[in-house]
Parts: structure tokens; sequence; C-alpha cells
């Protein structure tokens, strides 16, 4: 977390948090240092586990990072999180989507090398033919057992949760 700590005097400080006993401490963040100061916040992104001929959609991404990864991208401004899974699932996928449903949050600030980015994970099924585009050089369904050894971002620790949900 960033921001910079200070010591408080009183335990009853909402804002405190103890590492010792006796010793409380505030936590103030960037933007309550210094008026007209914005945060830096994590990224909003969404990615999509699409259910398609028995199986789920992987793309395999062009860009780096590489490797096998589920449908998904960044939110455009102005857009909500639901509009972009829809986007981004045409976009490299070609596929509409039914049943769209919220899953997970995932927030790790490792999760993407590039920067700091938290995704809304949907779940829907597939309709229509698929086809790779956009940014996905190639697009395939894989069985939820048989996941192709390179994976992109943390969508391995996804499948593994969603899975684990289903049963």
């Amino acid at each position: 977390m960033s921001g910079r700590i200070d010591k408080v005097g009183s335990r009853r400080d909402p804002g405190a948090q103890t590492d010792e006993p006796g010793e409380a401490r505030r936590i103030s963040h960037s933007h309550e240092r210094e008026p007209g100061v914005h945060p830096r916040n994590p990224v909003p992104t969404v990615d999509i586990i699409i259910a398609f001929e028995g199986g789920i959609v992987l793309i395999e991404r062009a860009n780096p990072p590489h490797g096998w990864a589920l449908p998904g991208g960044f939110i455009d401004y102005g857009e909500t999180a639901e509009d972009a899974a829809v986007r981004e699932a045409r976009e490299e996928t070609g596929l509409e989507l039914e049943g769209l449903e919220q899953f997970r949050v995932y927030s790790d600030p490792e999760r993407d090398p590039r920067l700091h980015t938290m995704t809304v994970v949907f779940t829907a099924v597939g309709c229509g033919v698929l086809r790779a585009d956009d940014d996905a050089k190639a697009a395939a369904v894989y069985q939820l057992d048989e996941l192709p050894d390179e994976m992109a971002f943390d969508h391995r620790r996804i499948i593994v949760d969603y899975v684990r949900w289903r049963s």
C-alpha cells in the first residue's frame, strides 16, 4: 500500500492500524496529502470465461505478454464492465454472448506484468462461429482439465477458481 504512515495516539482512531501492542498508525494516502493530486488506481479490465462446444474459449495473444488467455481487455471510458465484456468477446473471438454473469474480481498488483490492473471476470455461453481477431493470434476451445502450458496473466488461477466454484 502506498502512502505515508503516521503514528497516532489512540487505538480508537478508525483509520489506525496496529503492528505492535500499544502502537497505532494512521495510513495517509497520497491523494489525502496534496490537494489537486489524483491517486494512482488500478486500471479496470474484463475477462470472460466463455463456454463453447463443450469447453472454454482461450485466445493466443499476439501482443506481449504472450501466451494463452481468456478473452478480455480494458474497459473504455464511459463503458460498463458488461458492455466491455461483450465487446471484447466479439472483437477477439467473433462470438456473441448469452447469459452473461459476473463471476469474481481479481486485483493482485502482480497479475499483469505491464501495470496494475483489476479485472471483473464474467461467465457466458458463446454463440456463433469462433475466429481469432483483433489482438488474438489464435482462438481455440480447451477442456477445463487440459489447459495449455503457457498461459498469460493470472488466467490459470481464474480458471482453477471457476472449476472449484462449479463443483
